[in-house]
This record gives structure tokens, sequence and C-alpha cells, in this order.
């Protein structure tokens, strides 16, 4: 294959895995091959091969020939481009994972959607659709909430103007933006969320912002546990999650410190 038709085959791909990224990240209805190609202007049998490949190489996955889905490759891609916080980020997962015997996870906000950039790895079980990507409800989640923590009632409301409440999260979900806003006015006074059964039955979700030195919110970090697992402890935990994200937002500020003393974008 010569130097031009390799371009094209990897200009075609990064056009398919950018299609399937984005479906996935704004909650569309996933594409088969035909679809895909239908989409993309593309031929059904070139975007077959193609499919294949990306799969082959993790950056797609399909499950019995249903609909694509990014791959755990792309991920980890995405994952290595980026340093500091989202770099150590792993590390401070698992050791809150040590001290805590929780699951644990780092979120960033897309809108009204809450993208998971991490998880630690006693979150992943059998069966499970917890995976870097996997997009929840800002407004109930814990993770979400934790990301709405600077933000007023009109500004909440105005996210959330447009979002169908209905039918989704658990018994303790908010079904209005005003809801929204008496959940956020309860826990601040205590400086972190605590999510009741807000997005599943019997999950409590503790979860504090990550900022950097600015005092910009860059992220999340959120425990999940039963109820006897969290309450008893809220305080500690939260302690335990309020050094760890302040840790992650200082590894921000010096990745963007050091990034501009050797003149380097960040």
């Amino acid at each position: 294959m010569d130097s031009s038709s390799e371009s094209s085959s990897m200009t075609q791909g990064l056009r398919i895995v950018r299609l399937v990224a984005d479906r996935e990240k704004w909650g569309r209805r996933l594409l088969g091959v035909s679809q895909l190609a239908s989409e993309l202007d593309m031929e059904q049998s070139r975007v077959s091969r193609l499919t294949r490949e990306l799969c082959d190489l993790g950056l797609l996955e399909r499950v019995e020939r249903g609909p694509f889905r990014t791959g755990p490759r792309f991920f980890t891609l995405a994952a290595s481009l980026n340093t500091g916080w989202v770099r150590e980020a792993r590390t401070e997962l698992e050791a809150l994972v040590a001290a805590l015997g929780l699951r644990c996870r780092v979120s960033v906000r897309d809108g009204f959607r809450v993208i998971l950039l991490r998880s630690s790895t006693n979150d992943v079980l059998p069966g499970s659709f917890v995976k870097p990507g996997m997009v929840t409800p800002v407004w109930c989640t814990g993770s979400g909430r934790a990301l709405l923590w600077d933000h007023g009632q009109a500004t909440i409301e105005d996210l959330l103007s447009d979002v169908n409440f209905i039918g989704v999260g658990g018994p303790g979900a908010a079904h209005s933006p005003a809801e929204v806003c008496e959940l956020m006015e309860r826990d601040r006074p205590r400086g972190f969320v605590v999510a009741a059964e807000e997005f599943e039955h019997g999950i409590y979700e503790l979860a504090v912002p990550v900022r950097n030195l600015e005092g910009t919110i860059l992220a999340s970090l959120s425990v999940l546990g039963a109820r006897a697992e969290i309450e008893p402890r809220a305080k500690d935990i939260a302690k335990a999650l309020t050094e760890a994200a302040e840790r992650l937002g200082s590894c921000d500020s010096s990745t963007r410190d050091n990034a501009a003393k050797k003149g380097l974008p960040n």
C-alpha cells in the first residue's frame, strides 16, 4: 500500500472513530456498519474493513454484531495525551481504594452530562458498563453535582432547562432544576456532596470538586458504596477525597507552569 492510500485509510478510520465517540458522548443512538457508511458517505465494504481493523486495535468495540462503541484503547490513548492531574489520577484513585475500600471515580462535565474519565480497579465488575467515557446525568449523581458546585441557581436552571427528568435516576433523584438547587444548598455548608440513591438504588456517592490553584473546577472526585459504608464516616471520607483533590489540582498548575517555562503550549 502506498503512502497516499495509508493516509486515506488513516483519515477515514479517524472519521469513523470520531463519529462513534461523538454519538456515544452525546447519548445518541449507536450505529452499525451500514449506518456509519451512510453518515460518512463511504462505501459499506470499506467501512466494514476499517471497523474490523479499529476493533482489532481496541479503538472500537462491538458486541455480537451490534452497534459500535469506543474501545478501551481509545481511552488509553486519550489519557496518554494528558499530563499532570489526569496522569496522577490513577495513583490517587488506587490510594483511596486502599484507604477507604470504596469504588472511586474521576469525572468531568460536558454540558448537563458527566463523562467518566478514570475509575478505580475495583469499580469494574463482570457485565458492568462502567468504563472511561461512560455518560451519566449531571443533576442526579454525586460526581455531577460536585461539578455544579460553583454554579448559582440561575445558571443551574439555564443549564437544565431542556432536561427531561422523568424516569431518570434513583429514588433520591431531583425532578426539577429547583430541586437540584435545593440539594446543592443543603450540601454546600458541609463542603461535600452526598448523593443518596440519586442515580442507583442502594448506592450512595460522596463527591468533591477538583480545583486548580486558580480555583477553577477541573473535575470531580467521588466514591461509591452502600449507605452503611458512606454515612457513618462521611466526614473522614470527605477529608481524604479533599486532600486527594488538592493534590490533583496542584498537579495541573505545576504542569502548566513547567510548560510556560519551556515555551510550550499547555
